[in-house]
C-alpha cells in the first residue's frame, strides 16, 4: 500500500513538472505530451496575406485591368504630400520646396480650371446658351477648390523624392504636416466658408482637422474621436502645429461618433466623417493593428454597417441646408458608394430628411497632373494608388441635407 502511494505521488510530482512518467508508473495523457508543441507549430497565415487574397478576388473583378496597377502601388512605398503650416513663421518653406522642383497642387488648379473653360468656350466659336449655363454651374465648385488657403506640396509624377523631417520655427510651431495628400481631396471638398461651424466627425490621428484650421475660415472646430489614445494624437498635433490662441476654438471630445445626432442634432454647417474602414494600403504592408487579422474577422464584416451609423450621425448633425462629406481609404464599394445609397435611403424613410449627393467630377479635372482617379466611380470620387502617382487610396462623397 505504501509502495502504491509513493508511486501514485511520483508520477503526480512528474506530471506537474510536465515530465512523462517512467516505465511503470502509467502512460502520460496525450495533451500533456503534445499540446505546446502542436500549438508552437500550427501554421499561420499573415493577416497582410489574407488581406491581399481578399483583394485580389474582389478588386480585380472591380477595377479589371487596372487592378495590377493599383495593386503594385499598393505594395510600394507610399508618396507624401507637405502641407504647410500657415501658422508657423518659417515662411522660407514655400521657397525650399520650389527648389526641389516640388508644386502646390492646390495652386495649380486655378491654371487647370481655366484651361478647360478655354477649351470649352473654343477660339472664335460662338458660345451657345446652354454651354453659358453649363460653365455657370461649374464655376461655384471651381472657384471654390482653388480659393483655399491650403497649400500641399508634391513632387511630380514619377519622382519618388522624399521631403525632410519637419522643422520647428522660432516659437516651436512645426513648418509643414507629411501626410497623403489624397486625404486632402475630402477637406477641399467640404468648401469651408467664413465662420462655418465645423465638426469633424472621427478625427484622429489629425492630419483632416490641421487642414481645416489651415483654412483659416472655422468659426469653430468640433474635432471627435471614440479612441482615448487616438485623441491624445490628435491633441499632440495640434500643439505642435496650431498657435494657443487658435486652438482655443476647437473642442476636442472622445465621444461615439454615432451618438453625435443625439448630442448636437442639427448644428454644424459643415461635418467631415472620415470613417474607419480597412485602410486598404495598411492591410496589406503592416502586421501591427491588422482588421485582417484573424481575431477582428467579425469587426471587418461589421464595417459598412459601422460607417452607415457614422454617416446618419453626420447628416443628423448637420443644420438644414449644411453639407457632409464622408471618405474611406479603401476602395472597397462596399464601405463607398452602397453606404451612401443606403444612408440617403435611411435618411428619408427614418427621419423624412432628404438628402442630395452632390456631383465632385470637377475634382478629376483640377486635379488629374496629381491624382489618378477611378473614372467609373458610380457616387462620389475614388482615388487609385499608381506607381507614378502614389497617393491613396481615397474615396470622397458630398452630401447635402435639404
Amino acid at each position: 500500500m505504501a509502495a502504491a502511494m509513493a508511486a501514485s505521488g511520483m508520477m503526480l510530482l512528474l506530471l506537474r513538472r510536465g515530465r512523462p512518467p517512467p516505465p511503470g508508473l502509467g502512460p502520460a495523457p496525450r495533451r500533456y505530451r503534445y499540446k505546446e508543441k502542436w500549438a508552437a507549430t500550427a501554421p499561420r497565415i499573415p493577416p497582410t496575406r489574407l488581406a491581399l487574397h481578399h483583394f485580389d478576388v474582389n478588386y480585380s473583378l472591380q477595377l479589371k485591368d487596372q487592378w495590377p496597377s493599383v495593386r503594385a502601388g499598393l505594395l510600394c512605398e507610399q508618396k507624401y504630400g507637405a502641407l504647410l503650416n500657415n501658422f508657423s513663421a518659417a515662411h522660407h518653406v514655400a521657397q525650399e520646396l520650389e527648389l526641389l522642383n516640388a508644386t502646390n497642387f492646390v495652386s495649380e488648379a486655378p491654371k487647370k480650371a481655366e484651361s478647360v473653360s478655354q477649351e470649352g468656350s473654343g477660339e472664335g466659336r460662338m458660345v451657345t446658351q446652354a454651354e453659358m449655363m453649363t460653365q455657370a454651374e461649374m464655376s461655384p465648385p471651381l472657384r471654390a477648390s482653388i480659393t483655399s488657403n491650403i497649400k500641399c506640396y508634391t513632387f511630380p509624377r514619377g519622382d519618388i523624392t522624399r521631403f525632410r523631417p519637419a522643422r520647428p520655427d522660432t516659437v516651436g510651431l512645426l513648418d509643414y504636416y507629411l501626410m497623403d495628400a489624397a486625404s486632402l481631396l475630402p477637406v477641399l471638398a467640404l468648401d469651408v466658408q467664413p465662420d462655418d461651424f465645423v465638426l469633424d466627425l472621427c478625427a484622429a490621428p489629425g492630419g483632416k482637422t490641421l487642414a481645416l484650421l489651415q483654412t483659416g475660415l472655422c468659426g469653430h472646430l468640433a474635432a471627435n474621436d471614440v479612441s482615448i489614445s487616438r485623441t491624445k494624437r490628435l491633441y499632440q498635433i495640434l500643439q505642435s502645429y496650431v498657435p494657443r490662441e487658435v486652438r482655443e476654438n476647437v473642442s476636442v471630445t472622445s465621444h461615439d461618433g454615432r451618438d453625435w445626432g443625439q448630442l448636437e442634432g442639427g448644428t454644424f454647417h459643415k461635418v467631415l466623417v472620415d470613417v474607419p474602414c480597412t485602410t486598404d494600403r495598411h492591410s496589406v504592408m503592416e502586421q501591427d493593428n491588422n482588421i485582417f487579422h484573424k481575431k477582428r474577422t467579425k469587426e471587418r464584416q461589421m464595417l459598412p454597417m459601422l460607417q452607415l451609423q457614422l454617416l446618419m450621425a453626420g447628416i443628423l448633425a448637420t443644420r438644414p441646408g449644411g453639407e457632409v462629406v464622408y471618405s474611406t481609404c479603401s476602395i472597397s464599394p462596399l464601405q463607398n458608394e452602397y453606404v451612401i445609397e443606403r444612408a440617403v435611403e435611411v435618411a428619408e424613410a427614418q427621419y423624412d430628411i432628404r438628402v442630395h449627393i452632390e456631383d465632385l467630377s470637377h475634382f478629376r479635372t483640377l486635379f488629374q497632373d496629381t491624382f489618378s482617379f477611378f473614372s467609373d466611380c458610380r457616387l462620389g470620387e475614388l482615388v487609385l494608388p499608381h506607381l507614378t502617382a502614389n497617393f491613396g487610396p481615397m474615396y470622397f462623397c458630398k452630401l447635402r441635407r435639404m
